[in-house]
């Protein structure tokens, strides 16, 4: 029961009251609701402003999503390990100078100057090694950027599901309100007429009121609703049904979990990493080999010319297991971890893909039966209304089937919302996008 009706007060038995109550429900229909005009330009306006599909609202939410800034992270930072390993040295060059003389010494006269550059070199398969760790790397973060626009997309379909619902809510409470302003007005006629007790007019307006406040908590409802999905998508309006209504679609309704689920896809890669992670720490066991390229001027002193000379000299460092297996441990453990979790990330996706699965059947049923159940008593609602109106059925009697029926019509509003719903949801489980 809903509504936005009168405030009624008559006196019990004051003939000049009469024509009060027929006049104040619709009085207060009109103040408990805006005009038809402001009401129409603003979902002229809304709809103007709404995306024309669920993909074009996630992109917009996508625009305002931490994730989004997380997923560039990731990204930058692969490219960056891509370039490391495309260099041609280990680690950037180093500058060497030397300067050797006698005088603190026998004061001869000899001098040794050197200048040259350290360049790092791979180890044999190291650069290999991180160039595959590297791509690994790329890998994961695209496949993290299409999981958290997976993540995302459930949080945009179940808003836009969820305003469908409240919006079909608001609906079916108004559609009280004017069916019980509307018998009201005719209860009181007959009051007046003498042909039904003040009592019934009473009743009547009663019903009108607890409408009426049905209809401001949905109304309430749906504009936090609306607010919530402003925050989301930054967006003033849902797209519009047809475009939920597509989305939602079952397109598999019986086969297995999808190897592209980027879900499924993101614990892939990340296990693919952690492997690549372990080979390039075995092909680096030791610390870059260091080549040496200089120039020396040596000044002998007394008579002696002086003279140059090049210089070439390689630095091998020893690897050293201590150093090596506490590296080698934490390697082999994130990669025990990141196959673990590949595998419990498998078995979750295909638990609730089972599970959406059996949601949708079971909300298509629902649907279904509900549809059906509101068509038969609003036809029961309308054979005792013309039952009454002809005065073979009490004022109660009528009431409690127009109750009925509203609760019916709004039962099958909200399960259809509810059938859309578990359609998306579905997809969601599948790892499809909008």
């Amino acid at each position: 029961m809903a509504g936005g009706p009168p405030a009624y007060g008559a006196q019990p038995a004051a003939s000049s009251n009469a024509a009060a109550p027929a006049a104040r429900p619709a009085a207060a229909g009109a103040a408990s609701a805006p005009s038809a005009a402001t009401v129409a330009s603003a979902a002229a306006a809304e709809r103007s402003s709404a995306p024309t599909s669920l993909a074009a609202a996630l992109d917009a939410a996508w625009q305002r999503a931490i994730a989004s800034r997380e997923a560039d992270g990731q990204q930058r930072r692969a490219e960056a390990e891509r370039s490391t390993a495309a260099s041609l040295w280990a680690a950037p060059p180093a500058l060497a100078l030397s300067h050797r003389n006698d005088r603190w010494q026998s004061n001869a006269g000899k001098r040794e100057s050197e200048i040259g550059v350290a360049v790092p070199l791979w180890l044999p398969g190291q650069r290999a090694a991180r160039g595959a760790a590297a791509e690994a790397a790329a890998a994961q973060a695209d496949a993290a950027r299409q999981a958290a626009r997976l993540r995302l997309a459930g949080e945009v379909r179940e808003a836009a599901w969820g305003l469908v619902a409240l919006q079909a809510e608001v609906g079916q409470a108004e559609a009280q309100v004017r069916s019980l302003a509307q018998l009201a007005a005719d209860v009181e006629r007959r009051v007046r007429a003498g042909d039904l007790a003040r009592a019934d007019a009473l009743a009547a307006v009663a019903e009108h009121l607890a409408a009426a406040a049905e209809q401001t908590g949905a109304r309430q409802r749906l504009q936090a609703a609306q607010a919530r999905w402003r925050t989301l998508t930054g967006l003033a309006a849902a797209p519009p049904l047809e475009a939920l209504g597509a989305d939602a679609a079952p397109t598999d309704v019986a086969g297995a979990l999808p190897p592209a689920h980027p879900e499924l896809r993101l614990a892939g890669h990340a296990s693919e990493h952690a492997r690549k992670q372990l080979e390039l720490l075995r092909s680096s066991r030791r610390d870059a080999p260091e080549l040496t390229l200089g120039l020396r001027h040596d000044v002998p002193g007394g008579p002696e010319p002086a003279h140059n000379s090049v210089v070439v000299s390689l630095r091998l460092p020893f690897g050293s297991d201590e150093r090596y297996r506490p590296l080698e441990a934490v390697a082999l453990s994130e990669l025990d971890i990141a196959q673990t979790h590949e595998q419990r990330q498998r078995e979750r996706l295909e638990a609730e893909l089972a599970s959406a699965r059996g949601a949708l059947q079971s909300a298509q049923a629902q649907a279904d039966a509900g549809r059906e159940r509101a068509r038969l008593l609003r036809e029961r609602a309308a054979l005792i209304e013309r039952s009454f109106r002809a005065g073979e059925t009490p004022l109660p009697e009528l009431l409690r089937a127009l109750a009925a029926a509203a609760q019916a019509d709004g039962a099958a509003a909200q399960q259809q919302a509810a059938l859309g719903l578990a359609g998306a949801r579905l997809q969601q489980a599948l790892g499809l996008l909008p």
